[in-house]
């Protein structure tokens, strides 16, 4: 026979509203008899499985773990890779901007040794006749 604190508290730990898509698992009384005290224990020791990470994710079922952390792993060398790939982008944007740098100081350091064999081949010819003259 079950008393009616019985058949509230069973009632009250079954409330349809309570605990939904949480996971919470609820507690049936309908078995323990009424003059029978109830304990109730509970352990932080699996607390760290329960979520996977901060977004609170159910936990990943034994069998799929292998697989997940393949997943995990690869995601995270792809992360590297991108971030890798990011900066020799930014690096190869850089060098260009210095090969178009140094391509143009190469251009005027041209033009002013072409001018500099200029002058020098008309000081030449002078100082010939110079010579030629005295």
């Amino acid at each position: 026979m079950v008393d009616s604190n019985q058949t509230r508290l069973h009632t009250n730990l079954e409330d349809p509203e309570e605990g939904q898509g949480s996971g919470a698992h609820m507690i049936s009384t309908a078995r323990v008899p009424a003059d029978k005290p109830v304990s109730i224990a509970f352990s932080l020791d699996n607390a760290a499985g329960m979520l996977c990470s901060e977004e609170k994710r159910p936990p990943t079922p034994p069998r799929l773990l292998p697989s997940y952390h393949q997943l995990f792993h690869g995601a995270k060398e792809l992360i590297a890779k991108l971030d890798q790939a990011e900066k020799e982008k930014l690096d190869a944007a850089q060098l260009a901007r210095e090969f178009e740098a140094l391509t143009e100081e190469n251009r005027t350091l041209k033009l002013a040794q072409s001018q500099c064999v200029e002058q020098l081949e008309k000081l030449r010819i002078q100082y010939q006749k110079r010579q030629g003259s005295s």
